[in-house]
């Protein structure tokens, strides 16, 4: 079989992957937190033949550590994650690490998720408010006042230098490698109040899919042209 078809069908394959990769994206625009998703790609080369044969890698995902719009809610157990830090979250599966800052609090004061997982202290702990008093009040560095009394404050991680992060319950993450507690809240924090978007740009992501429709398309079509040649050429072949 021509080399070329091989190569077509890697492109498709790579192509396939990353509209699945944009569809999510743009199916998530609306999600609190979300982090984007991208892929890279790399070229590869037949280590045979006389003259190398160029096809394309699966791809490699990773996720966008971009920030997201900020907007107003005005609840004052939200808070928008600000800078590169992530809260911490207890779930089924273990420690979590999400940028949603949408907060509930239960009837025994502890405070969790939309979707009930406790939201952790700087040390690990579930956060536990006093159901009977005001809304508390958090300040840049995540510290948690409540009528006067220091409550602790909002467990901020940051993801190491090279991690590999994968999904994990809703918009949270994990990372290969264990989270370091923040310690720069000179450029990192929450800001109470406001909750901080997805970060994937509707416009660009609908950009993006529309030319990788195109683009497999395209490769479709070649396929489908190279296959058409290969039966006429067995049809002189074979006389008919």
């Amino acid at each position: 079989m021509p080399s070329n078809i091989y190569v077509a069908l890697s492109a498709q394959m790579a192509l396939q992957r990353r509209l699945d990769t944009v569809a999510n994206n743009v199916a998530n625009t609306n999600t609190v937190g979300f982090r984007g998703e991208e892929m890279s790609f790399e070229e590869l080369l037949t280590p045979t033949g006389k003259e190398p044969v160029s096809f394309v890698s699966k791809g490699k995902n990773h996720l966008s550590m971009k920030t997201g719009e900020v907007t107003q809610t005005g609840n004052p157990l939200d808070v928008a994650v600000r800078g590169d830090s992530f809260l911490a979250i207890q779930t089924p599966n273990g420690v979590a690490y999400t940028r949603d800052g949408r907060m509930q609090m239960t009837s025994e004061g502890v405070l969790t998720t939309l979707a009930g997982y406790p939201i952790l202290d700087a040390g690990g702990s579930p956060v536990q408010l006093n159901p009977n008093d005001p809304a508390p009040t958090i300040n840049k560095a995540g510290t948690i006042e409540q009528s006067g009394n220091n409550l602790g404050a909002l467990g901020l991680y940051r993801m190491p230098r090279g991690a590999i992060l994968t999904r994990a319950e809703g918009a949270s993450v994990v990372s290969d490698i264990a989270p370091t507690p923040e310690i720069d809240f000179l450029n990192n924090g929450v800001v109470q109040g406001y909750v901080e978007k997805s970060n994937v740009n509707p416009i660009l992501e609908m950009t993006h899919l529309i030319t990788i429709q195109r683009n497999f398309q395209a490769v479709t079509n070649m396929l489908s042209a190279t296959e058409n040649s290969l039966d006429d050429s067995l049809k002189t072949l074979a006389g008919s």
